[in-house]
């Protein structure tokens, strides 16, 4: 009668599921989605419903030939072509605030909306900055209880801005699941401790999480409408949505921002000119060396930045001061020295043979203007100086 056994194990398991579904059908549709889809890119009906970020909806900034901005087109078409063999979706390049370069692929363009993976995470750590400057936060080591009334007199209250902003909170990291949840406000403020705070780092959703809410409570404004008035507008991008865990419900900060995928292009000129955008200061200026300091953690990232090459660079970067935005199959290179800005959207690149160094040092390295690092005894030569 083992048979019978099983089938009756199967039928309670499907009751089970049954009963979830009906009490919480949103989850489950989502659950069921992104199961369909193997960990695949998800249609952009999948992120439903949403709340609105109103732009500035200003035209991209002015394109012109790569040689007026010292750089070799040769090496951007070499740059553009490894690109392509990724299933890149869009590589944009920008100097001195202009566009020098950019190539699509997969029918998008400059205006294609796509779901943006992490890179809201680095829109709430320049928010804070803001909010930092407007006076509605004290200072980036504030404790977040001074914000979260349900934290005031808990362990976790002890938690600062600055710990949030460099993923070092200690919280525990939520199950791969927790994404689909139609109450992200109740799920985060469940987490547990799991580790010292300023000193436990974590790659989880918990912490912009909150950062989100502390601007919230901070501002007394919705998260939305806060990121449009202070940053969104300012930088001239178009509409863009924040997916919402249920109708009028949360935001998620932590990923899957809906926005036109170059104007991140935008975002990383305002990081490569210290927090000024088309000569506008938009953050105040010793904010975004903030956000570059080297979590206590991990020395590898900073507020949502990764600092230096990942393990995914067959070397360093070229430029030394060179920094990475990157979620999911999206990169934002960043050389402030140069005032350059490199753009990469497409699918995940995990396990994808994928060198996280080759396409911005060949464009570095392109530049007429640049200057190789002085050579160290055993370096190798080739790698410092092109075509050598």
């Amino acid at each position: 009668m083992k048979w019978a056994s099983r089938l009756l194990v199967v039928l309670a398991v499907v009751a089970a599921i049954t009963i979830a579904a009906v009490r919480d059908p949103v989850y489950w549709k989502r659950f069921v989605i992104a199961l369909s889809h193997g960990g695949g890119e998800l249609p952009l009906s999948f992120y439903e419903p949403r709340q609105r970020v109103a732009g500035g909806n200003v035209p991209p900034a002015p394109r012109v030939a790569p040689e007026l901005e010292s750089l070799d087109p040769r090496p951007l078409n070499e740059a553009a072509r490894y690109a392509e063999g990724f299933g890149t979706h869009a590589l944009i390049v920008t100097r001195h605030g202009h566009i020098v370069f950019e190539e699509y692929w997969s029918g998008t363009k400059f205006d294609t909306l796509e779901a943006s993976e992490g890179f809201s995470r680095t829109l709430t750590a320049v928010l804070t900055g803001i909010a930092i400057s407007d006076r509605k936060i004290g200072w980036p080591d504030e404790p977040i209880g001074n914000f979260i009334p349900e934290w005031s007199n808990d362990p976790r209250g002890k938690i600062t801005v600055r710990n949030l902003l460099q993923m070092s909170s200690g919280l525990a990291a939520a199950t791969p699941d927790a994404r689909f949840t139609t109450d992200v406000l109740k799920a985060t403020l469940k987490t547990r401790l799991a580790g010292k705070p300023g000193e436990t780092w974590a790659d989880q959703a918990a912490d912009p999480q909150l950062l989100a809410l502390v601007i919230e409570h901070a501002t007394k404004e919705k998260f939305a409408d806060y990121l449009s008035e202070a940053l969104w507008r300012r930088l001239g991008a178009a509409d863009a949505w924040l997916w919402l865990d249920r109708e009028g419900g949360t935001p998620h900060a932590d990923c899957c921002m809906l926005v036109r995928q170059g104007d991140w292009i935008r975002v990383g000129e305002l990081l490569a000119t210290n927090g000024r955008y088309q000569g506008d200061e938009i953050v105040a200026p010793g904010w975004i060396p903030q956000m570059l300091l080297p979590a206590k953690g991990n020395a590898n990232y900073g507020s949502y930045l990764r600092l230096g090459a990942t393990q995914s660079a067959a070397e360093p970067y070229a430029a030394p001061d060179a920094f990475l935005v990157s979620s999911g199959g999206y990169r934002l290179w960043v050389v402030p020295s140069m005032q350059l800005v490199i753009l990469r959207t497409g699918p995940a690149l995990v396990g994808a043979g994928w060198d996280d160094s080759r396409i911005p040092n060949l464009i570095i390295r392109g530049a007429r203007d640049f200057t190789p690092g002085q050579a160290l005894p055993g370096s190798q030569l080739k790698a410092l100086v092109p075509n050598h």
